[in-house]
């Protein structure tokens, strides 16, 4: 596993993955805040693809990763992950949105777990879920930092001024 980090807006980001792909983006605070284990190698050669995308990202200019991604997770979580990846740049979803589009609409709890274990925050858009009631719920990066990327997203989409 290599890892590095990206300093960002929001703080910086831990990077993780391996030669098929990005495995992690840890943030700087929150429950998805996450250390280098024994046994990684800190390397950048690895992450080029993704500092760069994520930079786009940050500056307004990219809309959409094209990364290739080492996901994991049961194929429940799977299919949510892959259902959070189709949320729209500026837009939000509900739990039961994405319950409903996944054809499980009585799981917005389990829907809502495996938002919350996304290992790949950003990339895999889960700040974009919000409550049926429009509030924002938790955030593995702490709500300061969800709300500043719906913020970014918001501005860049000329929602905001």
């Amino acid at each position: 596993m290599y890892y590095c980090y990206l300093v960002t807006p929001i703080g910086e980001l831990l990077l993780g993955g391996d030669d098929e792909g990005l495995s992690l983006v840890g943030f700087p605070e929150g429950k998805l805040r996450y250390e280098p284990e024994p046994g990684w190698t800190r390397n950048e050669a690895p992450f080029v693809a993704a500092r760069k995308q994520l930079m786009e990202y940050f500056s307004g200019k990219r809309k959409t990763f094209d990364l290739p991604l080492k996901l994991k997770g049961t194929e429940f979580q799977l299919r949510v992950l892959q259902e959070l990846q189709r949320i729209p740049y500026g837009e939000t979803s509900s739990y039961g949105e994405i319950a409903n589009r996944i054809g499980r609409p009585r799981a917005v709890r389990a829907v809502g777990a495996a938002n919350g274990r996304n290992p790949i925050p950003i990339i895999v858009p889960c700040h974009r879920v919000i409550g049926s009631n429009g509030s924002l719920t938790g955030f593995g990066g702490g709500l300061g930092t969800k709300q500043a990327l719906l913020r970014l997203e918001a501005e860049n989409c000329g929602l905001l001024q």
